[in-house]
């Protein structure tokens, strides 16, 4: 194959992943609605469907070449051809297996060249047998899922969209392009609108000239009675033929300002016509560029279903792995928005749906201890309100404990108890969604590490949202999302900082005021500002963005011109030189390179080409912290910490002298043990910070190990960390029962992973 031929091939592959993408999502979508208890009509549609969009994949994948798809799509096609002919009935194992066989479609279809690695090939072999058994109705495809244990699959499938059809109608009132075409047809409509912009201020330069000649002649009509007194000065006889040529300059200066006011006049009518000619062509062509900037925008708005209908299956594989029954409901996903905010919620949605499986739904042994449904509800909500779109995540589970909040937030070192104690409900609710604070028991690949929803907060912040969280204990736990409709124009409020113009989104100014000077009072060196029976903290803008020393409000007038700005539950307040104007503002992007400067969400285009920073409130909010911090002074530390102790016992020794290697290397003081009992023997003897221990060990494994740990009143809250390869369900509630505080498999290992966890814990 030529160069050309490959090019070729790898465009025809683009366009290819783009469309398997639309099918493997309505097979899937397919397989979820199978598992409702529907009419055996609507059954029945759902296995054509399916079988439909399993031969449409086979045929566009055969004609890329990618003939790994190709037989999984016919294996995968015979058994929806068996399920049509009535000679094999859909039980609740096969769609487990069906399930796989469109997930791994899906690896195959994202992968470069679209061929199976080796690992890929043995997964592929069992997944063909498995549907070759399904086809064959073989008792032991049926029975597969029942001898690997209880099924934990939903018993009702998602409240979701409803599998499209193959035959997809109004072809010819579409065509397929590349979003990277449509994005660069935006960008030149939103330069458009920005020359469009300039071209108004245009308006304003001819209002002004005009102005300036209307005064001019104004000036010239309040100048005539003085014009006539020269005029008869002038035109006085003379007196000898010297006053005669004296008198010649003065008369043609009086003749020059008698034609000034005419000239005035006409060029004042002149002006005027050509304002107003301007005017009505700027007011069309204002017009013009709305709605083309409209429609630009129109062509990257995506219904939200496109972004939810990957959460279904992960609901569903979520609560398999932890032996739960959940049913995820999804409304308004018709709903519209532009697709890069679409793009940008697909990593905090998942956090959340995650968090509310894991966190937030019980098993449903304990739910119908507390009288609840065996299956746990969780609801996905979009609505449209007043220009934004809320975006609401909830679930019926056992709610967020206030109390574990607040202790991790001690732990953590935000907080000291008695500070902690005081804080209200909805504050302590609030610190869910800062780093490194969770309420989970036990560190794992899934969860634990405090990460997810200060994740959530940073992603819809940066996206000029606000999220909230509100919990009820035993009820459920509901996280609600505001988020703009589009990021291309947005109301802002224009400033000035010593020279230096910004803008701050109108959305998150709560108020912008002027104070007396002698309002401003310093509490514990901190300057703050009486507000609706609150002290808020008061710092000056160009101080946190230093632009400027730090300097106390002393200097100036006696009212001083601030901003009390908002974002989430937080509010601070922020002096600045002058407040400008408020008006729309267009979003210009910095580029990958400058994807995240400190304090600056992007830019805009002012009159005259000038490019003003757009400013980010909450990284704002977190500078002006710091920088109210470097005002107190510090607290010399009495003396250096000692080196942490760790204790690795683990049987293996490339496992045991790689872990040595990885700790010491961080500096950590680590001894090994061989087994459990050494173990134990040394943690008696010697002075530890921290275990981390294999499970299968001789002698005594880590479970019991862990356990004896435990029960011990020399080290009852030695954080214990657990290294396997066994990573069941079962294995990690045997590690949570046992008391271990992390569970790290393997087969997933990560070094920096390691030490996050074991810097966490000590």
């Amino acid at each position: 194959m030529d160069m050309r031929e490959s090019d070729f091939l790898g465009k025809l592959r683009a366009t290819f992943r783009i469309e398997a993408e639309e099918h493997l999502q309505a097979i899937s979508s397919g397989l979820l609605e199978l598992e409702k208890a529907i009419p055996d009509e609507r059954r029945q549609e759902l296995v054509e469907n399916i079988f439909r969009e399993a031969h449409s994949l086979k045929g566009a994948a055969r004609s890329v070449n990618l003939m790994a798809v190709v037989t999984l799509c016919q294996a995968l096609e015979s058994v929806f051809s068996a399920f049509k002919r009535r000679a094999v009935s859909v039980l609740p194992a096969h769609l487990d297996l069906l399930h796989e066989t469109v997930e791994s479609l899906s690896q195959l279809v994202k992968s470069a060249e679209g061929e199976p690695q080796p690992s890929d090939e043995g997964r592929a072999a069992q997944l063909l047998e498995g549907l070759q058994e399904i086809r064959q109705g073989s008792p032991r495809a049926a029975g597969r899922e029942k001898s690997a244990g209880p099924a934990a699959a939903p018993r009702q499938a998602p409240e979701g969209p409803t599998p499209p059809s193959s035959e997809k109608g109004g072809a010819a009132d579409t065509v397929r392009i590349r979003i990277a075409r449509l994005d660069s047809l935006f960008l030149q409509a939103q330069e458009a609108l920005a020359a469009g912009l300039n071209a108004r201020r245009q308006v304003v330069v001819w209002r002004d000239i005009l102005a300036e000649v209307v005064a001019g002649r104004r000036r010239l009509r309040e100048l005539n009675p003085d014009l006539q007194a020269l005029r008869r000065n002038l035109e006085a006889p003379a007196t000898s033929p010297r006053d005669a040529r004296r008198a010649l300059p003065g008369q043609r200066v009086l003749e020059y300002l008698s034609g000034q006011g005419d000239f005035l006049k006409s060029l004042e009518s002149r002006l005027r016509s050509a304002a107003r000619m301007v005017e009505l062509d700027q007011d069309e062509l204002d017009s013009t560029l709305k709605t083309l900037l409209e429609e630009a925008k129109q062509t990257l708005m995506l219904p939200c279903s496109g972004l939810l209908g990957i959460f279904p299956p992960l609901a569903r594989s979520l609560a398999r792995e932890q032996g739960k029954d959940v049913r995820l409901a999804i409304q308004g996903e018709d709903i519209e928005i532009d697709k890069r905010i679409l793009e940008e919620l697909k990593d905090p949605l998942t956090h959340i749906v995650r968090n509310s499986i894991d966190h937030g739904i019980e098993k449903p042994e304990l739910r119908q201890r507390t009288r609840k449904p065996a299956v746990g509800t969780v609801t996905i909500l979009l609505a449209q309100r007043n220009g934004k779109i809320e975006l609401t995540v909830s679930d019926d589970g056992a709610g967020i404990d206030v109390e574990k909040v607040r202790a991790a937030a001690v732990k953590h070192g935000l907080f000291t108890p008695e500070e902690a104690a005081q804080l209200d409900g909805h504050r302590a609710l609030d610190l869910v969604f800062e780093s490194g604070i969770s309420t989970s028991p036990m560190i794992t690949d899934l969860s634990g590490r405090g990460l997810g929803l200060a994740i959530v907060r940073e992603k819809v912040e940066r996206l000029g949202g606000i999220v909230t969280v509100e919990s009820r204990p035993e009820v459920g736990t509901t996280l609600r999302l505001v988020l703009p409709v589009t990021l291309a124009t947005f109301r802002g409020v224009l400033l000035r900082v010593t020279d230096q113009h910004f803008v701050i989104p109108t959305a998150q100014v709560e108020r912008v005021l002027r104070m007396e000077r002698k309002e401003i009072k310093t509490v514990e060196n901190q300057e703050t500002i009486p507000l609706d029976g609150q002290a808020v903290s008061l710092v000056r803008l160009g101080e946190v963005l230093e632009l400027a020393p730090r300097t106390r409000l002393e200097t100036g007038g006696e009212q001083v011109t601030m901003m009390v700005l908002r974002s989430g539950e937080k509010r601070i307040a922020v002096a600045v030189e002058e407040v400008l104007s408020e008006q729309e503002v267009l979003v210009k992007s910095l580029g990958k390179q400058l994807a995240r400067v400190r304090n600056i969400a992007g830019a805009t285009v002012l009159g005259a080409g000038r490019v003003v920073p757009i400013l980010n409130v909450p990284d704002l909010m977190k500078s002006a912290i710091k920088v109210r911090a470097a005002a107190v002074p510090a607290v010399v530390a009495a003396e250096i910490p000692a080196r942490r102790a760790v204790l690795v016992a683990e049987d293996s020794i490339t496992a045991r002298t790689l872990l040595k290697n990885i700790l010491e290397s961080a500096g950590y003081d680590v001894k090994t043990a061989v087994d459990g009992t050494e173990a134990l023997t040394m943690l008696k003897s010697e002075r530890f910070d921290l275990l981390v221990s294999d499970i299968d060990m001789p002698r005594m494994n880590g479970f019991e190990l862990t356990a004896k740990v435990r029960a011990d009143k020399k080290f009852p809250e030695l954080p214990v960390v657990l290294v396997t390869a066994l990573e069941s369900r079962e294995d990690r509630e045997r590690g949570i029962e046992a008391g271990a505080n992390a569970y790290i498999v393997k087969s997933n290992f990560d070094q920096s992973d390691l030490l996050s966890v074991i810097n966490r814990l000590i």
